[in-house]
């Protein structure tokens, strides 16, 4: 598993056509692969939401309360766990039209490793802020798709012409998938569970406090 990861980072060409041989020997190779590195955005959300927090405006951080960062980050390792299960469907269904026969283990096991980049990006919760978010997220999208252009021709065994069609339809739909899961898995958590903030704002002891600051001082008459 670990080799497997190993390559898949820095020779993808030699990770995909292992990854299909192991997944012949075995079709449930890929879970415990996929169930481990799930964990990973969760927890590093967790500890982010609740124990980092986040900032705002100056001088104020947010904070989850546990049992609303423990909500959140279960979610996400279900939406998760169901976003792969979907692709590996969309995966399944539009090989017929590219002449490949995987099974739907395999489906599944393809999307799992593809998809190892977004579960790396998840370390980046630790320290939950906006522009490190949209930075990681966008090379996790980049070598995801990278990916998926050098692993599907070897995978499903097709051409590199029918590899490079079937790619891109796939990270349509990727996409597609994983923006319809993550918006409802966030409005279910903030419309139904009502998760629970605590915010805490430093003050500058220079300065007093803010209602002191608001004060007009008092004049001498």
């Amino acid at each position: 598993m670990y080799a497997n990861l190993y390559t898949l980072l820095t020779r993808p060409d030699r990770a995909w056509t292992a990854i299909r041989q192991d997944e012949e020997r075995n079709s449930a190779n890929y879970l415990p692969y996929l169930l481990l590195f799930s964990l990973l955005p969760a927890v590093c959300l967790f500890i982010g939401t609740h124990w980092v927090g986040w900032s705002l405006v100056d001088q104020e951080r947010i904070r989850l309360e546990a049992i609303s960062a423990l909500q959140l980050s279960a979610l996400l390792y279900v939406a998760t766990l169901i976003g792969v299960g979907i692709m590996g469907y969309f995966l399944r269904y539009m090989s017929r039209t590219f002449k490949a026969r995987p099974t739907f283990n395999q489906c599944i096991g393809f999307i799992a490793y593809a998809c190892t980049p977004f579960f790396l990006a998840g370390i980046a919760g630790l320290y939950p802020t906006r522009w490190l978010a949209i930075l990681v997220l966008l090379a996790a999208c980049a070598h995801t798709s990278y990916l998926f252009y050098v692993g599907l021709p070897r995978f499903m065994r097709i051409d590199n012409q029918q590899g490079f069609l079937y790619a891109s339809s796939m990270i349509g739909v990727g996409l597609l998938v994983v923006v319809t899961i993550l918006v409802s898995a966030i409005l279910f958590w903030t419309l139904t569970l009502e998760p629970d903030y605590q915010r805490t704002v430093q003050q500058d002891q220079s300065r007093g406090t803010q209602q002191e600051r608001m004060q007009a001082p008092a004049t001498d008459e």
